[in-house]
C-alpha cells in the first residue's frame, strides 16, 4: 500500500535484550493505522580482519541496508551500552552513511533511540546521546519520551526522555514500565512520521 508509513527500527543485539527492545517497539509501530514495522539488524564487526558477512543471518532481522535508510519514513536506532557509548558494529554501519547524507536522504524524517545496559549506572543516557549525534548530522528530527509518559514517572528500570533503555541486572525479560515505553516510542514515532507525510 502506498500510503503505508514505514518505520525502520535499525539495531544491533548481542545477547538479546535490545533485540526484545526493537520488537517491541515495533509493536508500538504497528499500533498506529498505517503504519507498518521494518525491523532490521547489522553484522558483527570482526576483531581479527574486516570480514564479508552473509546476506541472510541465522536467526532474527535480516541485516539492514542503505536502501532500507532511504525509503523508510522515520528511524528507530538501538544498540547496547559498551563504556558509555553505542556498539561498534552499529557505529560501523552508520560510519558507510555517507553517501546518504550527501543526498540528504534522511534529511527531514524523524528519529528515536534506544540501547540496554547490563547495570542501572551502565551509561544508557550518553549512549542514547551519541546515537543521536550521527542523526543529526543527517538532518533528521529527533524525538523521545515526554514525561506525559506515566511509566517514565513510576519505571524503577530503564526508561529515560531520550529514549527508551532496559536495565538488564542479570535477566534479560524487559519490565512492565520499559515494555510500555518501547511501545509508546515505536507509536509516538509513527504518528510524527505520519504526520509529516501529511496521512
Amino acid at each position: 500500500m502506498a500510503d503505508m508509513t514505514r518505520i525502520l527500527i535499525l539495531y544491533y543485539s548481542r545477547h538479546g535484550a535490545t533485540a526484545q527492545m526493537a520488537n517491541a517497539i515495533a509493536r508500538g509501530v504497528e499500533s498506529v493505522e498505517g503504519a507498518e514495522a521494518v525491523l532490521r539488524t547489522v553484522p558483527e564487526v570482526s576483531a581479527n580482519c574486516e570480514k564479508t558477512a552473509p546476506s541472510i543471518p541465522d536467526s532474527g532481522a535480516v541485516y539492514a541496508t542503505l536502501d532500507d535508510l532511504k525509503t523508510c519514513h522515520g528511524l528507530a536506532l538501538g544498540s547496547p551500552t559498551h563504556f558509555g557509548n553505542m556498539a561498534s558494529s552499529l557505529k560501523y554501519f552508520l560510519d558507510n552513511t555517507t553517501e546518504l547524507w550527501f543526498s540528504g536522504a534522511l534529511t527531514g524524517k524523524p528519529a528515536a533511540v534506544f540501547t540496554s545496559t547490563g547495570s542501572m549506572h551502565g551509561g544508557q543516557e550518553s549512549t542514547l546521546l551519541s546515537m543521536m549525534l550521527p542523526l543529526l548530522h543527517h538532518g533528521m528530527l529527533i524525538t523521545g519520551l515526554p514525561y506525559s509518559e506515566t511509566a517514565l514517572r513510576e519505571t524503577t528500570t530503564g526508561g529515560t526522555p531520550y529514549g527508551a533503555s532496559h536495565v538488564s541486572m542479570q535477566q534479560q525479560t524487559l519490565s512492565d514500565h520499559e515494555k510500555t515505553l518501547c511501545k509508546a516510542l515505536g507509536a509516538r514515532l509513527a504518528n510524527i512520521a505520519k504526520r509529516l507525510q501529511g496521512l
